[in-house]
């Protein structure tokens, strides 16, 4: 006896109507390893970065502004140590830009330029908070957090153009130059003349615009040239 054609139709829209449940354990399965796949690749480019090392050293920078505030300074001291402990919190963060497997990575990361942006920002941005909460638990910062916040920015920028044209592990040399201008223009304040270019901006009032715009600039600067292309190789950045 012949089956009726009926019952195949019947049969074949069933599995129609039941393939939405499938579909949903499907698509949820393809979405899991996706994510777990996007959260190793962020874990192995912030180990491959010292990134956990940086931000222990961003913490120990805090840490030295918050007891450093405890003590009496003059006028002029009392914004040149806080400088120097961004400086180094900004050094902290330029130096995880280098990288460790040089040009095969470049040519195989697709996902790299995004990786570099997020990781700077990420870490300048943390940087700026761990100094001003350290500042702001008891203490008195003479600049404010407007001064934080340019200073770290822009020495970051200066960092980061030293990465991309000197290398990974010649950043600090930009954050390290400039803090000696930096510290002579606060001086300058007190005993003139007074430096007033707003390209030291260290020297400048916290709400001055000129000071902030050419921090900014630096900053955009560096990280537009880092996101691009990275930091330059060099023998020995990465090991």
């Amino acid at each position: 006896m012949r089956t009726p054609s009926t019952s195949t139709t019947g049969s074949a829209a069933t599995p129609g109507q039941g393939s939405t449940p499938a579909q949903t354990t499907t698509l949820g399965r393809a979405t899991e390893p996706g994510l777990a796949t996007a959260a190793r690749l962020m874990r192995l480019y912030a180990v491959s970065r010292r990134i956990p090392a940086a931000l222990a050293a961003i913490a120990g920078c805090a840490i030295a502004l918050r007891v450093a505030l405890l003590g009496h300074w003059d006028a002029y001291g009392a914004l040149q140590l806080p400088l120097v402990i961004e400086t180094a919190a900004a050094t902290m963060v330029a130096a995880t830009v280098a990288s460790p497997f040089g040009e095969p990575e470049r040519v195989c990361g697709r996902w790299l330029p995004f990786l570099r942006l997020a990781a700077t920002v990420a870490l300048t941005a943390t940087a700026t908070s761990a100094l001003v909460i350290a500042a702001a638990t008891g203490g008195h910062l003479a600049g404010g957090t407007l001064d934080v916040i340019r200073n770290v920015a822009g020495t970051t920028g200066l960092g980061l153009l030293c990465a991309a044209v000197l290398g990974g592990g010649l950043s600090w040399t930009g954050p390290t130059a400039y803090l000696l201008p930096g510290v002579y223009a606060l001086y300058t304040q007190w005993h003139g003349p007074a430096l007033t270019t707003p390209w030291l901006w260290p020297a400048r009032p916290p709400r001055d615009l000129g000071g902030a715009l050419c921090a900014g600039l630096v900053f955009a600067a560096g990280l537009a040239v880092i996101t691009v292309r990275g930091a330059r190789d060099r023998p020995g950045d990465g090991e």
